[in-house]
């Protein structure tokens, strides 16, 4: 583009050489030929930067550009490989599109997170009203003639002993939320797992022994990862549970206690097949109104 608007120049710039009936015949040999096979290819000219050692090469971005190998979002079945803690070849499942490749939304995340933790919370923290406190009901003195503040009960929240006003009692703290929008949040946890490649697929959760040394083995083998949620289909192998019950960074959990914020908590994800198929016929399921 820089080439061909400088040739357009040019040709300005010389046009009124034909305009006063001369032409080209005015110009030396050598310029109107170079004229000439300027203009005849600018249509083709290609402007090329070679560097040199003068290349300002700090100008340029150190960060690795990565471009991912599908667009996440658009709600496409994907195909991933099965395996086991032996990391032997089990075949591939496929993943449900509207369960595992839905939009990634924050805002609804964060609800989600916000309602989990908001219904959790107990709630009983309680203090007593002027009502319960334990004291006399008498006046401390004369209304009048002391010199003192009038007072009619010692009970009150400015003396040591007293009542509290206006402090909690006991209540639920859990937010409405719509059960839409609670599956929407299970669902793009799991595709942000699974765009991120920590969805790990196991045949079965099958350990030879109880011995912890099996997990370990298999976390050591992992990349970039700090903390495992186990997601079983039906009730916990007794194996599994005993071998990672002193592992700080490995959890348990069966597939209808799978949530948002466990999901979260744990960078990686390993799920079984049973537990992929419970969890996408749940998401599956009509939401009862």
């Amino acid at each position: 583009m820089a080439a061909a608007s400088i040739s357009r120049r040019i040709v300005r710039t010389f046009g009124s050489f034909s305009a006063s009936g001369n032409g080209l015949t005015s110009l030396p040999c050598d310029l109107k030929c170079g004229i000439i096979s300027l203009v005849s290819n600018r249509k083709h000219s290609t402007s090329i930067l070679t560097p040199d050692d003068n290349f300002p090469y700090d100008l340029l971005a150190k960060k690795k550009v990565i471009t991912p190998d599908r667009t996440i979002g658009q709600y496409q079945d994907l195909v991933i490989p099965v395996t086991n803690f032996q990391n032997e070849d089990k075949g591939f499942m496929v993943l449900a599109g509207d369960v595992f490749d839905v939009p990634i939304r924050k805002d609804i995340i964060h609800h989600v997170v916000r309602w989990q933790l908001a219904k959790r919370q107990q709630g009983t923290h309680s203090t007593k009203t002027i009502s319960e406190v334990s004291g006399t009901g008498r006046k401390p003195w004369n209304q009048k003639g002391t010199g003192r503040a009038r007072h009619g009960t010692l009970r009150g929240p400015q003396f040591r002993g007293g009542c509290v006003m206006h402090g909690p009692k006991p209540r639920s703290h859990a937010i409405k939320m719509n059960k839409q929008v609670r599956r929407l949040g299970l669902k793009i946890a799991l595709s942000a797992r699974a765009a991120e490649g920590k969805l790990v697929v196991f045949d079965d959760m099958a350990l030879p022994t109880h011995k912890t040394k099996n997990i370990v083995n298999y976390y050591n083998q992992m990349e970039n990862t700090k903390k495992v949620l186990v997601v079983e289909g039906g009730p916990i192998d007794e194996k599994l549970k005993l071998a990672t019950q002193n592992l700080h960074y490995v959890n348990i959990l069966p597939s209808i206690g799978l949530n948002v914020y466990s999901i979260l908590l744990h960078d990686t994800l390993v799920m079984s097949r049973d537990a992929v198929n419970k969890i996408t016929e749940r998401m599956h399921t009509p939401i009862n109104r």
